[in-house]
Formats: structure tokens, C-alpha cells, sequence
């Protein structure tokens, strides 16, 4: 393999598979993908509902843990991350939901032109192949396949649905349509009752072209400058130390908490952090590793009088059904998430857009511990679980490196509920959840509420709850965010860094502010929109 390519793209995860894929259709260049973890050919990653286990196999997961939270009572909050090809998209529950268009206008309204939900639609459209109901938001023919759930989903769900109506609320068919404000089922990224990760869906087609090339167990651990330009990255395999150059672009793609901390350990970041690890800077970007965002959800726990996908799930024969009817056609539980119902509400009818995301899974798991709860053992009778999560906390934390030393962890300082904004939100969405499981027809069919339990009342009750139980979920943006200026942005409109040339950051950490939902989908856009500017930047036809 030569040492020279036009690009080099760091971290084959949700968005590296798509950016390396756009950028190889150029039969005139020649693109590197470097990917620190290994296959995604597992039985684990391509069965959907085997999220259950890489959960916690440190094989293809980072496992990482945030610092104590001071707002979570002192407690750590678990972070994985995917170290495999697809990244955190071959680990994660394949919910697919891009956000309310009023996030992305938010995205432009922050000096980001471009980024409006019209300008991001066509990327949206682009991506994927839908089998739902058409509509001019949606499309089909795109590399990754959205599923319809709806008739497939527990028949539970439509309990919950219903019920969502009673109080008010809307039915969505469709929450990336033109009406997904309310209450419905969620779609997932699935093929043929496989995970349609973009692993699966851009990269593994991509790779039967000669111009792309892929280098797996290959960690990056500083990123090479000449002159105030990225000129290439050096990366560790089998403890073998390499250097790759990049004629024209190097592309990080690390996510939000690998990418800050590749910058950082290359010297682009505070200069005065830097310098206290005794870093040499290379840039002082003191927006590097800051505004870290991330949705914090709480669940519920109700007894059922009605069959749930435990009576499904937990007995041996169960399990052998299961796998029997994947075997014949790929269908049944083992082909969906168990997060299937949701929605996204607002918590009083005087906001102008929904600020609460909520969630039904017909599932639950209160006699495990958090570290042994597999999606194929659930509790041993009939329960459920709602959940929340308010769409845009206030809160902001920061993402740093502890040392030097390229293989140790960063330090993630989430800054949950530090904001009154997140603690009102906190005790809204308790607050709501009790609502929704005192409405018929949910009601009629619970028996306990088993978690937290009846006899937290008071708002201080359910607040401190909150703090002793609520956690992430998995959704963290913003840590290389884009904005016009460099002390508070690290990327310009057009995904460069700011005051270096050729490099750019395509993934999660430039979203400007979190969106109203799961994360997967607006990372693949924001691929999708960024590899059409890198290409655009190469032929020149860029705006001015």
C-alpha cells in the first residue's frame, strides 16, 4: 500500500463509512479509511436485537465512563461507543430519527448558512431507501434502508399509542415526515431483518472499488502538520507506529469523543491544557473538547396484566420460537428493536415545538444489574417500561485528554442538570410519564408500577429519583461544534477547521446544538453533506 492518498479518513464509523464511499465514486482519487477496532461480521452486530450483548464486549466497544456527575449524585455514567467498523452505528438500538426540521433552521440561525432544514432535506433524501408511506420528505433508492415497523411492532404498542391520544396528543405515522409531532412507532435501520448500518450500506459496496482502501486495528495517535496544514496521520497497529499522508484532505471522523481527543493529542486545543501535559500546541482552539451535549433519560417500570416481549424473550422455548421464526423468514423479535413506541410531545401546550422524546419498550429488565441485562433475558413476568428524555437540555460539558498518551482514555465531564432549564425538564417529563400510565387504555393494564414505585410522590421525590437512576442515552454532539467563530467553533460552515488547512471533521461533534432526537440519522446527513463539499471544494465549484 503506498503511503500517499488524496484523502485520509479517520474512524470507519456512522459517518467515515459514508464520507469514504462518496469520496471513492471519484475514480481519480485515492482514499484511506483507518478504523481502530475490527469487522463488523458478527452474529452480535448484524442481528438487531443483538445490541444486547455488544453492550458491554469490550471487543467492539469503548466502554468508556464518564467522571462523576455531581447533579447524577456522584455516580459514573456509562458511555459505550463503537470500536468496530460502523462505529456506534453497528452497536447501537437502530432507531432512525432525524429531528425537527426547527433544529436544523436553529443550526442556520447560529451563523451556519447552509444548514437550514431545506438545505439538509436533500441529504436526508439521499441517504436512504424507505418502505414507508411516500411522501416529498422521504425517498427511496439511497444506500441505507429505512424499515416501517408498524405492523410488525408489540401489540402494546398500540396500547400506548392510543393512550398518548387520550391525553391530547397526536399519532405520527411518521416522525420524519411532515407531521411528526405526537406519539407512534419508531422506524429502525434494518435490511432483510439485518442492521443496516452505513457499514453495510456505504462502505461494503464501496470497497469493491480499486481507489478505496481500509486499514482496520489501526489507532490514530497524532495527526501531522506542515506549515499550518494537515499533510497526514500517524497510527499505531499491533504496536507498530505508521504514517499515512494526505495530498488532499485529511477527514476526521472520530465522532464526538474520539475526534476532540485526536485534536487535542495533536496539539489543537487550549493551548494552556496543552501545554499542562506537556503538549506542544500546534493551535490554541479552546472550543476544542467543549460544548459536549447529550439526552438523559430516566425509565419506568410497570407490571402487566398483558403478554410483553418478556413472555417472548425469557423462556427457553420462547427463545427457540424466536430463533426459529428468524430462521425462516427473518422476522419476529429478534429482527426489531424493543424500542418501537415513542414520540415527541411538549410537555405544555403553550411551547411552540415538541421538548420531550419519549419511549415504550415492551420489555423490562429490574432483577439485573445494569452490567448483566441482556435483551434476551428479561424479567421473568409481564412488565414494560416508558422512558423520556427532553429533547434539548441546556447543559454543557466538556470532553479532554488526561495525558500524552494517545491510548488513555479522555476525561468526559457530561455537566447533567446543570442548568434550572434540564431540572424543570426533569421533573416535567416524571411527571408526564406518571401521567401517561394513569390514562386508559394503559392504565387498565398495569398492576404496579415497579420502578421507581408508587410512594415517590412529591416533585422532590421524583427529582431525586432522576438524579439516582437517570443516564445517557448515547447521544453525545457538539464537541468540535460549527460556528462562524473560532473561539467558540471549531469548524467553519463548510466543516474545516478553523485556521488550519486540510482538515476537516465530518461526524456528530459538529453538530452546533443537539437534535430533538436519536443521532444516528442526522450524522449520516451531515456525512452526506460533507463529502458533497469536500468534493465540491476539489473541483472548485464551491461558493465563495
Amino acid at each position: 500500500m503506498a503511503d500517499d492518498f488524496d484523502y485520509v479518513i479517520v474512524g470507519a464509523g456512522t459517518a467515515g463509512c459514508v464520507v469514504a464511499s462518496r469520496l471513492s465514486e471519484d475514480a481519480g482519487v485515492r482514499v484511506l479509511l483507518l478504523e481502530a477496532g475490527g469487522s463488523d461480521r458478527t452474529l452480535w452486530i448484524q442481528l438487531p436485537i443483538g445490541y444486547g450483548r455488544t453492550y458491554f464486549d469490550a471487543s467492539v466497544n469503548w466502554m468508556y465512563d464518564s467522571e462523576a456527575e455531581p447533579a447524577l449524585n456522584g455516580r459514573q455514567s456509562y458511555w459505550p461507543r463503537g470500536k468496530v467498523i460502523g462505529g456506534s452505528g453497528s452497536i447501537n438500538a437502530m432507531v432512525h430519527v432525524r429531528g425537527r426540521p426547527e433544529d436544523f433552521d436553529d443550526w442556520r440561525d447560529l451563523g451556519n448558512p447552509g444548514w437550514g432544514f431545506d438545505d439538509v432535506l436533500p441529504f436526508f433524501k439521499r441517504s436512504e431507501d424507505f418502505d414507508g408511506p411516500a411522501s416529498d420528505w422521504r425517498a427511496t433508492g439511497g444506500p441505507q434502508h429505512v424499515t416501517d415497523i408498524t405492523d410488525r411492532a408489540h401489540p402494546l404498542c398500540r396500547v400506548f399509542v392510543e393512550t398518548g391520544q387520550a391525553l391530547g396528543f397526536a399519532e405520527s405515522r411518521d416522525f420524519n415526515g411532515p407531521e411528526g409531532e405526537g406519539v407512534g412507532i419508531y422506524q429502525i435501520n434494518t435490511r432483510g431483518g439485518l442492521r443496516a448500518s452505513t457499514a453495510n450500506a456505504y462502505l461494503r459496496p464501496a470497497m469493491k472499488r480499486g481507489n478505496l482502501s481500509l486499514v482496520t486495528r489501526a489507532r490514530a495517535t497524532r495527526i501531522l502538520f506542515e506549515g499550518g496544514r494537515a499533510v497526514g496521520v500517524e497510527y499505531d497497529r499491533g504496536g507498530v507506529r505508521a504514517v499515512v499522508r494526505a495530498k488532499r484532505e485529511v477527514v476526521l471522523c472520530g465522532g464526538a469523543v474520539a475526534t476532540p481527543q485526536l485534536l487535542q493529542l495533536s496539539g489543537v486545543g487550549d493551548g494552556a491544557h496543552l501545554q499542562s501535559l506537556g503538549l506542544e500546541t500546534v493551535r490554541h482552539a479552546p472550543a476544542v473538547g467543549r460544548n459536549l451535549q447529550d439526552h438523559l433519560a430516566v425509565s419506568y417500570f410497570y407490571r402487566s396484566k398483558r403478554p410483553t416481549l418478556n413472555d417472548d424473550l425469557r423462556p427457553l422455548t420462547g427463545k427457540i420460537l424466536a430463533g426459529l421464526r428468524y430462521l425462516i423468514d427473518r422476522g419476529g423479535p429478534l429482527s426489531l428493536s424493543v424500542n418501537q413506541g415513542g414520540g415527541f410531545i411538549r410537555s405544555r401546550p403553550e411551547l411552540t415545538r415538541p421538548d420531550l422524546q419519549l419511549y415504550f419498550s415492551p420489555v423490562s429488565y429490574t432483577q439485573t444489574p445494569l452490567s448483566e441485562r441482556r435483551l434476551l433475558n428479561p424479567d421473568p413476568f409481564s412488565a414494560f417500561l416508558l422512558s423520556f428524555n427532553a429533547c434539548r437540555p441546556t447543559s454543557r460539558g466538556e470532553i479532554a485528554i488526561r495525558s500524552a498518551d494517545p491510548f488513555a482514555a479522555p476525561t468526559i465531564r457530561p455537566n447533567y442538570l446543570s442548568t434550572d432549564q434540564d431540572v424543570a425538564d426533569a421533573v416535567a417529563g416524571t411527571r408526564l410519564l406518571r401521567r401517561i400510565a394513569a390514562t386508559a387504555p394503559l392504565c387498565d393494564i398495569i398492576t404496579d408500577e415497579l420502578v421507581p414505585g408508587r410512594h415517590l410522590q412529591t416533585d422532590a421525590e421524583l427529582l431525586a429519583d432522576f438524579r439516582d437512576r437517570a443516564d445517557t442515552v448515547y447521544h453525545p454532539v457538539s464537541t468540535c461544534r460549527m460556528g462562524p467563530e473560532a473561539a467558540t467553533a471549531v469548524v467553519d460552515a463548510r466543516l474545516r477547521v478553523h485556521g488550519i488547512g486540510g482538515l476537516r471533521i465530518v461526524d456528530a461533534s459538529v453538530f452546533p446544538t443537539l437534535t430533538s432526537g436519536n443521532t444516528n440519522a442526522p450524522t449520516v446527513m451531515v456525512a452526506e453533506k460533507g463529502a458533497d463539499m469536500i468534493r465540491a471544494d476539489a473541483r472548485g465549484d464551491a461558493p465563495a
